[in-house]
């Protein structure tokens, strides 16, 4: 089942994503890939209003037969889930193998990334959805995507093996984990994680998709789901998602170590091999492909999720330099 959040005459609701026209991409090259084409009947049937999306996604809840249904176009979509935290593993190898290219010893960082799996804290308050503009942060000019896919967590969980993970899963969709390179790298150079180059936006969405939804996709414990992303239209690179290094069961088991896992946290996969700019620049040493720039439009497509679509817009002004640190020879004249 596909669960959406919308806004209908300014009110957020919950609904589900109904296609009576849906049929079977007739171009898809493999028979585990789920791949599908909405129709132009795509409609979303509303639950009453302050129904809870997560909650109707782990009950496996339906409208009432009666409920209003209104066509998918005449809506807007909202992020389907506000996450209580937003942890973003790097479980891509083709990916990573490209983004550390450029450091000094890309062959060490390869090794300690295979020892277990990485990840960052991203702000769950920079959610945005499909449609929304996205600006780069004032004074950033190396713009970038990531493609990743997510999954946000049904109920609580400390301590979990992989097999109990799988079932605090309460469904899937796509991530555009946004980020500013040269913010990214001046950050990176204090022996720190990213922070100011992410917290600026984080597309999610269309909606957020049960696991049933993907069993014809499931090849051992990873989803055979093709991934790809376009500029402009234009595809620029596509991997699977079952070339993750590590499956979202061990990667929810890893983050629950010694931790709790809280419902309504979003664990995204990291970026795929061919998902973003960086990955190009770090095998070239150039900043080849540009930066995106406003007018562009990212648009990414994962089987069975759907698509996210967002144009890049102006970044606003900046609001003041940023302070230096007060050093402490300063602080003791």
């Amino acid at each position: 089942m596909r669960y959406a959040l919308v806004e209908l005459n300014g009110e957020p609701r919950v609904g589900l994503v109904v296609d009576p026209g849906e049929v079977p991409d007739a171009e898809a090259s493999r028979e585990t890939t789920v791949a599908r084409q909405l129709s132009t009947t795509v409609e979303v049937r509303l639950f009453p209003g302050g129904t809870d999306l997560l909650t109707a996604a782990t009950g496996r809840e339906l409208p009432a037969d009666d409920a209003q249904a209104v066509p998918l176009s005449e809506v807007r979509l909202l992020p389907p889930v506000h996450p209580a935290s937003f942890r973003d593993f790097v479980a891509f190898e083709g990916h990573i193998a490209g983004a550390s290219a450029m450091l000094d010893n890309p062959e060490a960082a390869m090794a300690r990334w295979a020892e277990a799996p990485m990840l960052l804290f991203g702000s769950p308050h920079a959610m945005v959805a499909d449609g929304d503009p996205v600006a780069a942060p004032p004074g950033s000019e190396a713009l970038d995507f990531e493609l990743e896919v997510g999954v946000v967590i049904g109920r609580d969980g400390r301590d979990l093996t992989p097999e109990e993970a799988v079932d605090h899963i309460a469904g899937y969709l796509i991530v555009n984990d946004w980020s500013a390179r040269d913010i990214q790298r001046r950050e990176m150079q204090g022996g720190l994680g990213p922070v100011k180059s992410k917290d600026f936006a984080t597309t999610i969405g269309p909606w957020l998709v049960t696991p049933e939804e993907l069993e014809d996709a499931q090849t051992g414990d990873r989803l055979d789901l093709r991934m790809s992303v376009s500029i402009n239209d234009e595809e620029f690179g596509s991997d699977t998602l079952a070339h993750m290094a590590w499956s979202f069961a061990e990667l929810i088991s890893y983050a629950s170590r010694n931790a709790w896992v809280r419902t309504g946290d979003l664990i995204a996969s990291g970026t795929c091999q061919g998902g973003a700019l960086s990955e190009i620049w770090g095998r070239t040493g150039i900043q080849e492909p540009r930066p995106l720039q406003p007018g562009d439009v990212v648009t990414m497509t994962v089987d069975g999720l759907g698509t996210i679509s967002n144009p890049v817009v102006a970044a606003a002004p900046e609001r003041g330099p940023i302070p230096r640190a007060t050093r402490l020879s300063e602080l003791k004249a």
